[in-house]
Protein backbone atom coordinates (compact mmCIF):
# COMPACT_ATOMS: atom_id res chain seq x y z
CA UNK A 1 0.00 0.00 0.00
CA UNK A 2 1.48 3.30 -1.21
CA UNK A 3 0.85 6.73 1.20
CA UNK A 4 -1.99 7.99 -1.01
CA UNK A 5 -3.12 4.43 -1.45
CA UNK A 6 -7.24 4.10 0.18
CA UNK A 7 -8.00 0.69 0.61
CA UNK A 8 -11.52 -0.19 0.65
CA UNK A 9 -12.41 -3.96 1.82
CA UNK A 10 -15.77 -5.45 1.24
CA UNK A 11 -18.00 -8.42 -0.08
CA UNK A 12 -17.48 -8.54 -4.00
CA UNK A 13 -20.14 -10.67 -4.31
CA UNK A 14 -22.82 -8.49 -2.95
CA UNK A 15 -24.23 -7.13 -5.73
CA UNK A 16 -25.45 -3.71 -3.92
CA UNK A 17 -22.09 -4.07 -1.84
CA UNK A 18 -19.86 -4.02 -5.20
CA UNK A 19 -22.30 -1.77 -7.27
CA UNK A 20 -21.70 1.06 -3.81
CA UNK A 21 -17.84 0.76 -3.81
CA UNK A 22 -17.07 0.66 -7.45
CA UNK A 23 -19.55 4.00 -7.61
CA UNK A 24 -18.04 5.71 -4.61
CA UNK A 25 -14.74 7.94 -5.67
CA UNK A 26 -12.88 10.00 -3.50
CA UNK A 27 -10.81 13.07 -4.07
CA UNK A 28 -7.93 13.10 -5.87
CA UNK A 29 -6.09 15.08 -3.64
CA UNK A 30 -7.01 12.37 -0.35
CA UNK A 31 -5.28 9.72 -2.50
CA UNK A 32 -6.28 6.16 -4.93
CA UNK A 33 -9.41 4.41 -3.78
CA UNK A 34 -8.73 0.52 -4.25
CA UNK A 35 -10.85 -2.09 -4.02
CA UNK A 36 -10.46 -5.44 -2.12
CA UNK A 37 -12.42 -8.47 -2.14
CA UNK A 38 -13.00 -9.67 1.40
CA UNK A 39 -13.44 -13.12 -0.15
CA UNK A 40 -9.57 -13.40 -1.49
CA UNK A 41 -7.02 -13.73 0.96
CA UNK A 42 -4.53 -11.18 1.53
CA UNK A 43 -2.64 -9.17 4.18
CA UNK A 44 -5.10 -6.69 4.69
CA UNK A 45 -8.10 -9.52 5.38
CA UNK A 46 -5.67 -10.96 7.78
CA UNK A 47 -4.83 -7.55 9.41
CA UNK A 48 -8.59 -6.97 9.71
CA UNK A 49 -9.39 -10.47 11.34
CA UNK A 50 -6.11 -10.03 13.97
CA UNK A 51 -7.79 -6.63 14.84
CA UNK A 52 -11.58 -8.20 15.26
CA UNK A 53 -13.82 -6.90 12.59
CA UNK A 54 -16.15 -9.09 11.61
CA UNK A 55 -16.10 -8.07 7.62
CA UNK A 56 -19.79 -9.76 7.05
CA UNK A 57 -21.06 -7.10 9.35
CA UNK A 58 -19.61 -3.99 7.98
CA UNK A 59 -16.84 -2.59 5.37
CA UNK A 60 -13.63 -1.40 6.66
CA UNK A 61 -11.89 1.63 4.63
CA UNK A 62 -7.83 1.60 5.53
CA UNK A 63 -6.46 5.38 4.91
CA UNK A 64 -2.84 4.85 6.43
CA UNK A 65 -2.93 3.15 9.20
CA UNK A 66 -6.51 3.47 10.23
CA UNK A 67 -8.95 1.45 10.11
CA UNK A 68 -12.56 2.49 10.23
CA UNK A 69 -15.19 0.01 10.16
CA UNK A 70 -18.90 -0.36 9.21
CA UNK A 71 -21.12 2.90 9.89
CA UNK A 72 -17.29 4.95 10.41
CA UNK A 73 -16.28 3.43 6.67
CA UNK A 74 -18.92 4.87 5.54
CA UNK A 75 -19.08 8.20 6.51
CA UNK A 76 -15.33 8.85 6.26
CA UNK A 77 -15.80 7.73 2.49
CA UNK A 78 -18.70 10.32 1.98
CA UNK A 79 -16.44 12.43 3.87
CA UNK A 80 -13.75 12.23 1.34
CA UNK A 81 -15.79 11.73 -1.34
CA UNK A 82 -15.41 13.45 -4.78
CA UNK A 83 -18.93 14.76 -4.90
CA UNK A 84 -18.50 14.26 -8.46
CA UNK A 85 -21.56 12.47 -10.14
CA UNK A 86 -25.30 11.97 -8.60
CA UNK A 87 -24.45 8.90 -6.49
CA UNK A 88 -21.27 10.68 -5.22
CA UNK A 89 -23.31 13.66 -3.74
CA UNK A 90 -25.95 12.00 -2.88
CA UNK A 91 -23.29 9.37 -0.44
CA UNK A 92 -22.08 12.86 0.82
CA UNK A 93 -25.83 14.16 1.53
CA UNK A 94 -26.62 10.77 3.41
CA UNK A 95 -23.44 9.90 5.32
CA UNK A 96 -21.58 12.99 6.28
CA UNK A 97 -23.08 13.15 9.42
CA UNK A 98 -21.86 10.46 12.19
CA UNK A 99 -25.22 9.89 14.16
CA UNK A 100 -26.63 9.31 10.63
CA UNK A 101 -24.46 7.00 9.16
CA UNK A 102 -24.77 4.71 12.29
CA UNK A 103 -28.53 5.15 12.27
CA UNK A 104 -28.69 3.97 8.28
CA UNK A 105 -25.97 1.54 8.30
CA UNK A 106 -27.64 -1.37 10.35
CA UNK A 107 -31.10 -0.79 8.57
CA UNK A 108 -28.56 -0.79 5.10
CA UNK A 109 -27.02 -4.19 6.62
CA UNK A 110 -30.42 -5.79 7.41
CA UNK A 111 -31.44 -5.60 3.98
CA UNK A 112 -27.66 -6.50 2.76
CA UNK A 113 -27.91 -10.03 4.95
CA UNK A 114 -31.39 -10.53 3.64
CA UNK A 115 -30.32 -10.02 -0.29
CA UNK A 116 -27.65 -12.50 0.22
CA UNK A 117 -29.84 -15.54 1.83
CA UNK A 118 -32.01 -15.01 -0.84
CA UNK A 119 -29.29 -15.50 -3.05
CA UNK A 120 -27.67 -18.09 -1.52
CA UNK A 121 -24.27 -16.58 -0.26
CA UNK A 122 -22.26 -17.53 2.20
CA UNK A 123 -20.66 -15.72 4.96
CA UNK A 124 -16.89 -14.79 5.06
CA UNK A 125 -16.87 -15.75 8.18
CA UNK A 126 -13.13 -14.53 8.36
CA UNK A 127 -13.19 -14.64 12.32
CA UNK A 128 -13.55 -18.73 11.61
CA UNK A 129 -16.93 -18.28 14.15
CA UNK A 130 -18.72 -21.39 14.71
CA UNK A 131 -22.01 -22.25 12.86
CA UNK A 132 -21.31 -19.09 11.32
CA UNK A 133 -21.28 -20.32 7.12
CA UNK A 134 -24.56 -19.02 6.21
CA UNK A 135 -26.65 -15.63 6.33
Amino acid sequence: MTDREILLIYDAECPVCDLYCRLAHVRSSVGELKLVDARKATAVMDELTQAGHNIDQGMVLKIGDSLYYGSDAIHTIALISSRSGCFNKLNYWMFRFKFLSRLLYPILRFFRNLLLKVLGKSKINNLRLENNDRF
